[in-house]
């Protein structure tokens, strides 16, 4: 299996000449500094001699043009370089959003919101530090300190052999050394803010009921327990990090001691003139100024470390369902809905439907009821393409299983009990069903949706925004703007999962009679455990323990007795006493005492 690092560089992959010419302009610069110090020590050194002012032209020259150039090739440097670290993480949040959206909405469930936004937003934005942070520091700090121990080596052999020595110590056992002091807290560095972020999310999320039940301070003492686990990380951090830069200055002090005790018996012998015991000197404290940065690059290496792991587990988390290689395209006309022995399961443990058989043809209603576990979701994520099943379920002549997933729900739409309003505009959540829609086709499917006085009565109409999650309304307002959008969709055949759950009893029969009429012409999937209402639809099915007990009509599962039967009568008992309550005396004419 490929390391998680090198995963993402080879999602960078596409940016590598870009990168490979910021790594050249960014050595370009630095070994213009190095020299640019280099120069000035040898101009100071030779100009002391009061030679001919032509002698110190060149150097002068040389003076002015590193300085420029120094400057100019770090801007190159930095434009490339950011230009292409950009671009590769453009293509890598793509493939982080195609995972997420190949598990996407079963396997999701593996990861909280909170996680998912960390592992989305940080933990990719961390990997903007590989080819930054890591990648072109290392390159110009091995190529800079090549060519400067180089020319010390060709000016004096035994000072180049100490410099180099002292530059691998830089280069490798230093930001070892920082890697080690720190590699357990940046280990659970990432993790610790995925925590964190996820317990706010869930507080925030929850803080009505937080707060209703006297939970605030248990819930933001949590909150600061985990951010204080993280601020002893960065403590930790910083640490290392502060060692990496101590060790830094002695190494560079040893280097350019050592440079001075050996050039100076050298000048004294006459092995090199005596204007270059300066450019000896400068040229160590100008090398180790450039490597002090790599303590950083082995920290940010370790950070990065931690986000690519959790950006990985995207990738290799298992999808429920595999997209077929070759899939059989849809007709165009729904021609009917067949379940043939048909069953699924979530888990390994036992199957959650089982031995499901049911026909569907085109304009039908048909209403799938059972209490709370009885597999009646379970069947509408395999009908969504979400589940894997055995047994054999067949849209329009076509087995699902081998149908392309985006363009079964190009056919098969779905209604949720919570489905998912967005913080944006009214207008926006409807126009999801169809991007191409006009303003008009929107106002359309909100007047069928029943919403065309109420949109008429907001002071921005259609552009009001709602709020996260819909807030801003109220949830038959909510669930009808879902309706409105799964209008403008015009799917053939449309499942609605407990489009009244959570609502009361008079919102959830206005929203149920809305849905009867604005979907009037499409096949329709009722899934529910609430019987008022049903009364019309051509077919019942009940479902128990995952199994069909019974189907028929209305009438005829009244006949048979049963769960169906009860549960009519307990409910048709409850419809009578609220209309009843009102009309009651409660209250008056009873004597105080």
């Amino acid at each position: 299996m490929v390391s998680p690092v090198r995963s993402l560089w080879q999602a960078m992959s596409a940016q590598r000449r870009l990168l490979t010419l910021a790594a050249l302009l960014g050595a370009i610069a630095s070994l213009s500094a190095v020299a640019l110090l280099g120069t000035s020590g040898w101009l100071i050194s030779t100009a002391a001699e009061m030679p001919p002012v032509l002698t110190l032209t060149v150097a002068a020259v040389m003076v002015r043009f590193l300085a420029l150039s120094r400057a100019i090739f770090r801007y190159g440097e930095r434009l490339v370089g950011h230009d292409a670290a950009f671009r590769g993480l453009t293509g890598l949040r793509v493939t982080v959003y195609t995972n997420l959206e190949r598990l996407a909405p079963t396997g999701l469930a593996a990861f909280g919101r909170g996680d998912l936004l960390t592992r989305l937003v940080a933990d990719v934005d961390a990997a903007l530090d590989l080819p930054l942070r890591v990648i072109l520091p290392w390159v110009q700090a091995v190529l800079v300190a090549g060519v400067t121990v180089a020319f010390l080596g060709w000016l004096l052999p035994v000072s180049g052999i100490v410099i180099g020595v002292l530059a691998v110590f830089a280069l490798a056992v230093t930001p070892w050394i920082v890697a080690m002091t720190a590699r357990a807290a940046e280990a659970r560095m990432a993790p610790a803010k995925a925590e964190l972020s996820a317990a706010v999310v869930r507080a925030l999320d929850a803080t009505p009921e937080i707060t209703a039940f006297g939970a605030a301070a248990a819930v933001t003492g949590r909150i600061h327990h985990l951010d204080d686990g993280l601020t002893r990380l960065s403590a930790r951090e910083s640490f290392a990090l502060g060692l990496g830069g101590g060790i830094g200055i002695v190494v560079q002090g040893a280097a350019v001691t050592a440079a001075l005790v050996l050039a100076v018996p050298a000048v004294i012998d006459g092995r090199i003139g005596p204007v270059w015991l300066a450019v000896v000197a400068l040229l160590p404290l100008a090398l180790f100024d450039i490597l002090a940065g790599l303590p950083a690059s082995a920290l940010a290496y370790q950070r990065l470390r931690g986000s690519a792991v959790r950006i990985q587990e995207i990738e290799m988390t298992p999808s429920l369902v595999v997209e077929p290689t070759a899939p059989v395209a849809l007709p165009h006309a729904f021609t009917g809905l067949e379940l043939v022995d048909m069953s699924a399961r979530w888990t390994a443990d036992a199957a959650a439907i089982e031995g499901i058989s049911v026909a569907v043809p085109p304009g039908a209603r048909v209403a799938i009821v059972g209490p709370s576990g009885s597999g009646k979701s379970t069947l509408a994520a395999v009908l969504m393409g979400f589940l894997p099943y055995a047994g054999s379920v067949r849209l329009s002549g076509v087995e699902v299983r081998d149908a392309d997933g985006d363009a079964l729900r190009q056919q098969v739409g779905m209604l949720s009990q919570l489905a998912h309003i967005f913080d944006t505009s009214i207008a926006d959540n409807v126009r999801l069903g169809n991007p191409q829609a006009s303003d008009d086709d929107v106002s359309m499917a909100l007047a069928q949706a029943q919403l065309g006085e109420w949109i008429s009565s907001l002071p921005h109409g259609m552009d009001t925004t709602v709020g996260s999650f819909g807030v801003a309304v109220s949830g038959g307002e909510r669930q009808r703007i879902a309706l409105a959008r799964l209008l403008l969709a015009r799917r053939e055949i449309v499942i609605l999962d407990e489009p009244t759950e959570h609502l009361d009893g008079p919102t959830a029969d206005a929203l149920a009679a809305t849905m009867s009429t604005a979907l009037q012409d499409a096949t329709v999937l009722l899934i529910t455990h609430r019987l008022i209402g049903l009364e019309g639809v051509d077919r019942i099915v009940e479902l128990q323990a995952g199994r069909i007990v019974a189907q028929g009509s209305h009438d005829e599962l009244l006949a048979a007795g049963g769960w169906y039967a009860q549960q009519w009568g307990l409910e048709s008992e409850r419809a009578d006493m609220s209309l009843l309550l009102p009309s009651l005396p409660i209250g008056r004419g009873v004597p105080r005492t």
